[in-house]
């Protein structure tokens, strides 16, 4: 259910900034927006607290982003509030975000090694990743994760690429239970 009310305001954010050719700019005010209530738990908290009426909610709301965001983003967090939607918001900025990414060509990336990369290293990552997919650009994020012993997971949205040592022994291992004698 969440997945779905993501996507239906995320889309419709979406629909907008397109339409409205402000696609750079709404981006760069949601991720503001979205840094601002990470860092403001209480924020969130006020704003889906049951006992706390629509119309003051609304009223923080204005009095927080009014002239601090566009008119567009601004109407669009009302709504979000008129809908009792508000405990979704990081959902449905994440899938804008993406969305966004998406549509401007850009590919977010999640490579885990075991061992931090030296930046030769992550360049040549960039640009075999450039290579074999379709976008324009790539956002990496580099985790390291010492249970993988050697190789790398490449994450791009849905899709995994896993050439970890750590995966290849799990499969062999798999395999060699299989061998009947």
């Amino acid at each position: 259910m969440a997945k779905l009310i993501s996507k239906t305001y995320g889309d419709a954010l979406f629909e907008l900034a397109v339409e409205k050719q402000t696609e750079e700019e709404m981006l760069a005010e949601v991720e503001t927006v979205s840094k601002v209530l990470d860092t403001n738990p209480d924020f969130s908290k006020l704003m889906n607290h049951p006992k706390i009426l629509k119309e003051e909610k609304l009223k923080v709301l204005e009095e927080v982003f009014k002239g601090r965001v566009s008119d567009d983003l601004s109407g669009f967090l009302t709504i979000i509030v008129k809908k009792d939607r508000f405990s979704e918001i990081d959902e449905i900025f994440s899938y804008f975000i993406s969305r966004v990414k998406e549509y401007k060509g850009i590919g977010v990336a999640h490579v885990t090694t075991p061992l931090s990369l030296t930046d030769e290293q992550k360049k040549s990552i960039e640009e075999k990743l450039l290579e074999t997919t379709s976008y324009d650009k790539m956002e990496i994020h580099y985790g390291v994760d010492e249970g993988l012993i050697g190789g790398m997971v490449i994450r791009i949205g849905d899709r995994v690429v896993d050439s970890s040592i750590q995966t290849k022994l799990e499969e062999l291992k798999r395999q060699l239970l299989e061998v009947r004698l």
